[in-house]
């Protein structure tokens, strides 16, 4: 007994410490760096897990609704794919997306990690901020992009009901009217508050968010079934045929999944909270084929019935909405797109940023902080003046997204085929130079290599404009390339031990 009471109290002074996102003081266990290790970034239990298969069903009902999806699916419409062209181009791409974020989402629920952390597996326990701030370097633009696009519905939604506010949307203050501050900083403090709270409430949220997003879309496209008299063009004119139609649908599905780029990357930020694989594939098979399914039909109706009406393509559910005769029914329909983009924003591009940074500074920063960090940098960028220029969204942002398949490519082939799903997650949190993953001054310079060889080819495809007639595939070839790199490069004589991380682990509602 006595021996027990003085190991216990010599454990609790060699512990660290460090403050949670809560503010509390907690223990770090004495094994792990205080540099890699504070309780956002540890492995979750096994016990009290809460994210069931509807919860990534309720994730995946939000996200495949989004206005950008609609925007994207509506103009392969445009561009001549009829209706069930467009239905095979989304089919083929959600087989594909079903099986690769399958494949990341068990990597998030055996570990129990986060993305960054992820990401030590293969570039380093130091090397892995390379693939956590390119990752977080896309989603926090796009934050404010977003944002911005639901202050536009909350704009239309205001005047609507309070026609004496159109003054306030006249003036310029920095890009943006004072009408258009008043509703992008609202909706930016909504969002913080939600992710202020972490994960758990990210969840609720996005469990809230998903019937009302599947029950509106579904009452517009019914409307414009009805304003359209029963009757939808299945094509437009000029609707491609033989095999340059063929090669549409597949572009179109390439691209599909190239706009799910950056989540197979970082899937495992909320498959670590899973309950089980079996609930990982059944959230993901209602979420992606069947949902996507409901969604591309969802497509096919709003805009063969605005076509039937009068010829018109729109360019997003959006206009739909700002056309609705009643005020009443218009705000509602603008409250749901709001809740939708709020839903979107939160797990595409809040939360990778938020880890990035947890990642980059475990010390100083907790998820809150690290949120609230992102969230201002997201305001401080004037998003609104980036989504206006196309230099910025192409090559930028564009520069960035194509890198995301070669990172993919070099952790799945690292994970899966080098060491076949072995990781030691203690070593994960260690700065020994003994440790699984220190590899060189802890960073793993063959997967770096790999990284540098395949974006650089990657880049070439997505800009080359002797290669444009590949573009629409340029993450296929990054992550192919990354693989293929990686494969060859990799040390697979290192011996790969398999540990898990529960005595290092936290709960998972934090």
């Amino acid at each position: 007994m006595e021996n027990h009471v003085s190991d216990q109290i010599t454990k609790e002074h060699a512990a660290h410490t460090a403050i949670s996102m809560t503010g509390t003081v907690h223990e770090i266990p004495e094994s792990t760096s205080p540099r890699l290790y504070n309780r956002d970034l540890a492995p979750s239990k096994r016990a009290g897990r809460s994210w069931s298969a509807y919860s990534i069903f309720t994730l995946w009902a939000n996200d495949v609704h989004s206005l950008g999806n609609y925007a994207f699916a509506i103009g392969l419409f445009a561009l001549g794919l009829g209706g069930w062209q467009l239905l095979a181009a989304l089919a083929i791409g959600a087989v594909f997306l079903f099986l690769l974020l399958t494949l990341s989402g068990f990597m998030g629920e055996k570990t129990g990690v986060p993305f960054p952390v992820m990401s030590r597996i293969s570039f380093g326990i130091y090397g892995a901020q390379i693939p956590a701030l390119i990752r977080g370097g896309v989603a926090i633009a796009w934050f404010g992009v977003q944002t911005f696009l639901a202050s536009l519905v909350l704009r239309v939604a205001l005047i609507a009901v309070f026609p004496g506010l159109q003054p306030l949307d006249e003036n310029s203050i920095l890009g943006l009217s004072t009408l258009g501050w008043i509703t992008f900083v609202a909706l930016w403090i909504v969002q913080v508050i939600i992710v202020s709270y972490g994960m758990e409430m990210i969840r609720k949220y996005e469990a809230f968010a998903g019937p009302i997003i599947l029950v509106t879309f579904l009452a517009l496209a019914i409307w414009m079934l009805a304003e359209a008299g029963f009757t939808i063009s299945w094509e437009t004119a000029g609707a491609f045929t033989g095999p340059e139609m063929w090669g549409h649908i597949f572009g179109g599905a390439a691209l599909w999944i190239a706009i799910y780029g950056t989540f197979v990357l970082n899937f495992c930020d909320f498959t670590r909270g899973a309950k089980s694989k079996k609930a990982i594939v059944r959230g993901n098979f209602w979420g992606i084929p069947a949902n996507m399914l409901l969604f591309g039909a969802i497509v096919v109706t709003l805009a063969g019935a605005q076509y039937a009406i009068d010829g018109r393509i729109i360019e997003s559910p959006a206009d739909i909405v700002a056309a609705i005769p009643n005020t009443a029914l218009l705000v509602l329909a603008s409250l749901a797109l709001i809740v939708l983009t709020i839903a979107v924003n939160l797990m595409a591009n809040f939360v990778a940023p938020t880890y990035a940074l947890t990642n980059l500074f475990p010390k100083h920063l907790n998820f809150r902080r690290a949120a609230l960090i992102s969230a201002v940098i997201g305001l401080v960028i004037l998003p609104w003046n980036l989504y206006n220029s196309p230099v910025v969204i192409v090559y930028f942002l564009g520069g960035l997204g194509a890198l995301l398949g070669p990172l993919f490519g070099i952790i799945m082939v690292d994970y899966w085929i080098i060491r076949k799903q072995k990781v030691n997650v203690p070593d994960l949190y260690r700065e020994n130079a003994t440790g699984d993953y220190f590899y060189r001054r802890g960073f793993n310079p063959r997967a770096v290599w790999a990284l540098v060889i395949s974006g650089g080819l990657a880049l070439l495809v997505a800009f080359l404009p002797a290669l444009s007639t590949l573009a629409d595939f340029a993450w296929f070839f990054g992550a192919g390339f990354g693989a293929i790199a990686y494969f060859l490069l990799a040390d697979r004589h290192r011996p790969f031990v398999d540990a898990d991380g529960e005595d290092i682990a936290v709960a998972v509602k934090h």
